[in-house]
């Protein structure tokens, strides 16, 4: 058991913890960790999503992440954690966790990869809305001026014009509301719960919906829509080839630990603490953008993320010791 954890139990249920400053950069860590890893994860659901349905690439994905998981569960503490008394939350937080990331997939079909990520990155912003009345967090006027900073950053990158109205961009904009809702629920689960016994249950809830799903749309009967956003989710199964279903496979081992990375984040450390540097995945899209497909911001781009990064660290610099 961890120091934050034996802290957290000693102090009771109707008692806050002091948030130390080792504990802030442990969360700020992990986030940005789990930001780096699931970026790599966007770059795949791309490249596949004009070939093969998001069920499937789901479904294959949290098959293969069971056996990283059940590791980190057996190093994290064994597997005691999973007689959970708070079986309904867990479920109710994969379920938004599941809705959130299947909702962003839909949008990165559809979308620039740097649009779709700048939009999902609306997330910090409803989670500090949310954290003031679901956990009793304070969040002060400095800290939402840096926020709406970073939003503004963020509409800069985005440059809003008439591709903004492309119906994938809602896809994107929902995505980030109920993950947003997912990650509040782990700041509270965390107070009882394991990051690792979240996480597994995350992806057991992500495993049983995709499939279903899957199996719903059977052989591709209802992918008869033209936008790229319902054929990527209506589209019928296919038999992969050995180098597509091993990079398949591959995502199921960046949801393991990417999961256990942010789970991590927002157990650890207050939610208006480390949710700013949800941002660093824009940074990472850009790359990705230039480096995959040769994408070459522009300068108003550029000055946008700047934005965003220098809203993140006042937000840091900010935060109050207190969760």
């Amino acid at each position: 058991m961890s120091t934050i954890e034996r802290a957290a139990r000693a102090a009771g249920p109707t008692r806050s913890v002091p948030w130390r400053t080792d504990a802030r950069l442990s969360g700020i860590l992990f986030l940005c960790a789990g930001a780096f890893v699931f970026s790599l994860q966007d770059i795949v659901i791309k490249w596949i999503s004009g070939t093969y349905p998001i069920t499937q690439v789901l479904t294959i994905r949290c098959i293969v992440a069971i056996g990283p998981l059940l590791l980190i569960l057996a190093w994290d503490g064994g597997f005691g954690g999973l007689r959970t008394r708070r079986l309904g939350l867990q479920i109710l937080r994969g379920g938004c966790l599941f809705l959130s990331y299947t909702a962003y997939y839909l949008a990165i079909a559809a979308l620039p990869l740097a649009e779709a990520v700048a939009l999902f990155y609306s997330a910090p912003l409803f989670i500090l809305a949310l954290s003031v009345p679901l956990l009793g967090e304070r969040v002060g006027p400095r800290q939402w001026l840096a926020v709406l900073v970073g939003f503004l950053g963020m509409l800069v990158v985005c440059r809003p014009g008439i591709g903004m109205f492309e119906p994938a961009a809602l896809f994107s904009m929902a995505s980030a509301f109920v993950y947003a809702v997912g990650q509040v629920l782990a700041r509270d689960l965390g107070r009882t719960e394991r990051a690792s016994v979240m996480t597994f249950y995350h992806n057991l809830v992500n495993l049983t919906a995709a499939s279903a799903i899957g199996l719903l749309a059977g052989s591709g009967t209802y992918a008869r829509f033209a936008h790229p956003s319902l054929q990527f989710l209506l589209r019928g199964w296919v038999a992969p080839g050995l180098r597509d279903l091993l990079i398949m496979a591959a995502t199921g081992l960046i949801a393991a630990f990417g999961s256990w990375c942010l789970t991590n984040a927002y157990r650890v450390t207050a939610a208006n603490v480390v949710a700013p540097f949800e941002y660093s995945a824009i940074l990472w899209a850009t790359s990705w953008g230039f480096l995959v497909w040769g994408e070459r911001p522009a300068a108003v781009v550029l000055l946008g993320i700047a934005m965003i990064v220098a809203a993140g660290l006042y937000v840091l610099r900010a935060a109050p010791a207190r969760a």
